[in-house]
């Protein structure tokens, strides 16, 4: 079982990250259960904006699709800048929307988009408010595109607001609430994922589409 955790950091490595601190704790909770775990940076490749799967040109996105595709649990940690998710996290969730127009992104079998059958999570840091609507956006997100979420699988931790502390420099990782949340986070993580690899979702989309249609009078987007 494998878990993929993508940094969404404005930093390049090798510098210091305190979304990357978070990421890596709830990493050691999920390698401690047996779960293959691998932590990126976004920013360390040549993703470009674009919705496609491939927009050419050196874009290394085809490469991290390739790690979703063969992950269970995919868990997006993200800073909140100006008290919204990180311009990353952005580009991350406007690259999975080819999901929707890439065939080779759904199964030919019973339409489920890719990411079926696979559990996400978030992670959030900052120094200011904002780690609720960061996750609500980042979640919706991922279960859009047909990632499973189960309760209680984001965590976060904030500073005070305007402080020039954040998770690690504050002593976060020393911090009840968090600790607890990413507790909750990995345990119903690995948990779903485990059902769904025994369990997979039965739902065939093509079918729902054809009764869907039957009872429309209009054509998408009309």
């Amino acid at each position: 079982m494998k878990a993929l955790f993508i940094n969404c950091t404005l930093k390049r490595s090798p510098h210091f990250s305190n979304t990357e601190a978070l990421a890596e704790k709830a990493a050691r909770q999920l390698r401690e259960i047996d779960f293959e775990t691998e932590v990126l940076r976004l920013n360390d490749y040549n993703v470009l904006t674009g919705n496609s799967a491939d927009e050419g040109g050196g874009d290394e996105w085809p490469m991290i699709l390739e790690k979703i595709k063969a992950c269970n649990i995919f868990v997006v940690a993200t800073p909140i800048w100006m008290g919204h998710l990180a311009s990353t996290a952005q580009k991350l969730i406007e690259r999975l929307d080819a999901i929707f127009r890439d065939e080779n992104l759904s199964s030919k079998d019973n339409g489920q988009y890719m990411p079926y059958n696979k559990i996400g999570g978030c992670l959030i840091t900052g120094n200011e408010d904002g780690a609720h609507s960061c996750a609500a956006q980042v979640l919706w997100a991922l279960q859009e595109v047909g990632f499973t979420i189960p309760p209680n699988v984001n965590a976060y931790w904030v500073g005070k607001a305007g402080g020039e502390k954040d998770y690690v420099e504050a002593g976060g990782e020393r911090y009840l609430y968090t600790n607890k949340s990413i507790r909750y986070m990995t345990t119903n993580l690995a948990w779903f994922a485990k059902l769904l690899a025994i369990h997979p979702i039965g739902t065939n989309l093509l079918e729902e589409n054809k009764k869907a249609e039957a009872e429309s009078d209009t054509e998408e987007g009309d």
